[in-house]
């Protein structure tokens, strides 16, 4: 119900200190999921800003964050997809040390297939481009890819035959929950508030300058303001008074039984559109494209998922008699370039971090650098700085739909 606190799940015991909002903060971030939480972190850690406040209208990483596949890598085709999620990646490597937290991260590598002949051309174009940005990147054949995978199914005979894929050695997986707590952790302890049962409702104006947030605990001034609400971004917009290129759809994603560890790596096919990893503690991930229709559902059409598994049982028949124990759906905001948007917004003051689709976990550490960059000194720095609004009106797209290794 507006205006009420909602109640609270089960959280390490720190994490239930809610502070009541000052009047006044240099900065607000609306979403404490990964990335409100990574843009506190630096603002307060890298930029010394410290009078921040993250505003979440749930329970901390209670959103999307809690609803990802994990996947973390950075084999992405063009330059500035490459550049930025890349330097995630570098970021992963340090942070357990730097967060002093074991947010289980695996670099376990990552295995995109290929089905067709077009497939094999596309992916090695990739590989090649991620060559050229300094991207660990290698071609497999299909002895190769079992190689690396022994479950899977290479038959020549199967409905998606596997022709070869890509491998990222690098890549992995963390667990999501972890992550968000260990950046939150340690903005805490740097002086930012993290106020849960918060919803922004309107900002706070002077002519067209944002000057704060109107919320269900009341108003809050702010030098400025961050949006960082995966698949609430329009939403938040709209109160703006503009409009956002961003589409949301849910994003279905399911878990199995508790199994022995049999599957070594994440595979991911673009073709049929089906990524599996297998958890530390043993149940299987597997997950299905976006579906088609806009919905603010965290679930999604049974077809979409029923095709998808029936796609993954012929990659990895030994999966055919494991059980599904429970099965969600995330909201991504999906851009007409498939690529995100970071920076300025119409209102002044107002800066937006949105429109990841299905990259936004990979992206967490960067997503945050950038962003509190941006907070911090109210202009991109140059890993953000393709990825602004204004490429929708000059032409300068990052288009990387299916280019990215993933059906969009």
């Amino acid at each position: 119900m507006p205006g009420t606190t909602p109640t609270l799940p089960e959280q390490p015991d720190w994490l239930w200190r809610n502070p009541e909002p000052k009047r006044s903060y240099d900065v607000i971030v609306v979403g404490a999921g990964g990335h409100g939480l990574a843009t506190a972190y630096y603002l307060a850690g890298r930029h010394g800003l410290t009078n921040v406040a993250v505003l979440e209208k749930g329970w901390l990483a209670g959103g999307n964050m809690a609803r990802n596949t994990t996947i973390i890598r950075s084999n992405y085709l063009w330059d500035e997809s490459a550049a930025i999620y890349e330097h995630a990646l570098k970021l992963w490597e340090g942070l357990p040390d730097e967060l002093d937290y074991d947010f289980l991260f695996s670099q376990r590598g990552v295995l995109n297939l290929a089905h067709t002949p077009q497939d094999v051309r596309d992916s090695m174009r990739r590989v090649y481009a991620n060559r050229l940005n300094g991207v660990d990147s290698e071609w497999l054949d299909p002895k190769g890819a079992a190689k690396v995978c022994g479950i899977l199914s290479v038959s020549p005979d199967a409905r998606y035959p596997v022709l070869g894929g890509t491998w990222q050695p690098r890549a992995g997986i963390a667990k999501h929950d972890h992550v968000a707590w260990a950046f939150a952790r340690r903005a805490d302890a740097l002086g930012v508030d993290l106020i849960q049962g918060c919803e922004v409702t309107g900002f706070l104006r002077d002519g067209e300058r944002i000057t704060g947030v109107r919320t269900t605990r009341g108003p809050i001034n702010a030098g400025r303001v961050g949006l960082a609400a995966a698949g609430h971004s329009s939403v938040l917009a709209d109160l703006a008074g503009f409009r956002l290129p961003v589409q949301s759809h849910p994003l279905q994603a399911l878990v199995s039984e508790l199994l022995e560890p049999v599957h070594p790596t994440v595979v991911m096919s673009n073709h049929v559109h089906v990524y599996v990893s297998q958890a530390h503690k043993g149940e299987l991930v597997m997950g299905a494209g976006i579906d088609p229709y806009n919905s603010y559902a965290q679930r999604g059409s049974v077809h979409v998922i029923e095709q998808q598994m029936a796609a993954a049982v012929e990659l990895f028949p030994v999966f055919s008699r494991a059980r599904m124990i429970r099965s969600w759906a995330g909201i991504v905001d999906v851009t007409p370039d498939a690529s995100p948007i970071i920076g300025p917004t119409p209102a002044e003051n107002l800066f937006v971090n949105c429109g990841w689709g299905t990259g936004g976990f990979k992206a967490t550490p960067a997503a945050g650098w950038v962003f509190a960059h941006l907070l911090a000194h109210g202009s991109p720095e140059a890993l953000a700085a393709p990825f602004g609004l204004d490429r929708f009106t000059t032409g300068a797209l990052i288009d990387e739909h299916g280019a990215a290794a993933v059906a969009h």
